[in-house]
């Protein structure tokens, strides 16, 4: 078998890395391997929305994919409600491409020199966010828009700012945050009841 043959990378991969795990996902014996470890049909309609930012991720990547482990590839679809947003984040592991299925949204990434790159894209479009730089895309429009993303990583990780850093378990100190964002005990507490998770 040629070593740039499909046939002989899978086999490759999953004689040579019994035992091993990345990002803690272990690879399968070659015998054990079906087509169901490379498919996944959860991108194909729209996510549904119930949150108050208005935007929603339906994930590809290894977790919902096995055949994906060591790839580095993984994909997502993005949903937003007309004034959705998919708030300011970073992805530590991974670039992130975007490319625009349906709608109009307002997009953007901050540099390491604090200097807003911004586009406003449309149908077809695409734009790229540097790994673990701060981003974020707007759905400025009047109806609803949708991406597909593509990450050069199996699990590239999502941390929203926000939510980061008034959601966390044990919880960052009230002085760190004031002093950060200089406002008040306050304003930390409601900003911390309008991020805190809904019970169900």
């Amino acid at each position: 078998m040629e070593a740039t043959s499909p046939g002989y990378y899978l086999t490759y991969l999953y004689t040579n890395c019994i035992g091993i795990k990345v990002n803690g996902f272990p690879c399968k014996d070659e015998a054990n391997v079906t087509d169901a470890d490379f498919f996944y049909s959860g991108i194909a309609n729209p996510g549904v929305i119930n949150n108050s930012v208005g935007s929603v991720a339906t994930v590809a990547n290894v977790e919902k994919i096995s055949g994906l482990n060591t790839l580095g590839v993984s994909l997502a679809r993005i949903d937003y409600a007309s004034g959705g947003l998919n708030p300011p984040h970073t992805h530590p592991r991974a670039t992130e491409i975007i490319f625009v299925l349906d709608g109009e949204l307002d997009v953007g990434f901050i540099t390491t020199s604090n200097k807003l790159i911004s586009k406003s894209v449309k149908k077809g479009d695409v734009f790229v966010f540097p790994r673990g730089l701060v981003h974020f895309q707007k759905n400025n429009g009047d109806k609803s828009a949708s991406v597909i993303a593509g990450f050069n990583s199996q699990l590239p990780g999502t941390q929203s700012i926000a939510a980061t850093l008034f959601t966390s378990t044990p919880a960052v100190p009230d002085n760190v945050l004031t002093k950060t964002f200089q406002i008040g005990t306050k304003e930390v507490d409601k900003i911390k009841n309008k991020l805190a998770p809904k019970k169900t």
